[in-house]
């Protein structure tokens, strides 16, 4: 197993929450110069989720990527309204499915005409941070980035070279 997998699977699955900060910083090594971001959001867990893991993975890279790019965090405005089964074995069709309008944007306020840098752990399809920058464009932003520490080739986690040129933008 490649060691950037090896590393999420201990991060994600094993409880090993001390890999969010080296993670988060391999983030920011390949995070390409943004026009101003005014807000990171992470990608959110349901409730469900959350109590099951207890920590969110995306959360804790973002606090990391917030505080070493000092750029505010707003860890509760986008929330998983749906208790959806876990993505990791689902095909491109049954994600979107599983996803379509599973997140929402409890103060929309707070970032109408904002520009977000939403963070995620591994890019499979894109249905998660596409679903995502969905929610957070209907309540008013300006500009959605995504920014995920790897993508899926295979079966195989690998680094997220795309971002070299520039990260995902919704």
């Amino acid at each position: 197993m490649p060691p950037l997998q090896h590393a999420i699977r201990l991060f994600k699955y094993q409880g090993k929450v001390s890999l969010a900060a080296p993670l988060a910083a391999l983030m920011i090594a390949r995070l390409p110069p943004l026009n101003s971001v005014d807000v990171i959001i992470p990608v959110p867990l349901h409730i469900r989720r959350l109590r099951e893991r207890e920590f969110n993975q995306s959360l804790l890279l973002a606090d990391h990527i917030g505080r070493s790019l000092d750029i505010p965090v707003a860890y509760t405005n986008l929330v998983r309204t749906a208790p959806t089964p876990a993505q990791t074995t689902l095909s491109r069709k049954s994600r979107q499915k599983n996803l379509r309008r599973a997140f929402a944007v409890r103060h929309p306020g707070a970032i109408v005409n904002k520009r977000i840098l939403l963070i995620d752990d591994v890019f499979t399809t894109g249905t998660t941070v596409n679903e995502c920058a969905k929610a957070l464009r209907r309540a008013g932003s300006a500009d959605v980035f995504a920014l995920t520490l790897s993508r899926t080739v295979g079966s195989d986690i690998v680094p997220d070279r795309i971002l070299a040129q520039r990260p995902y933008h919704f």
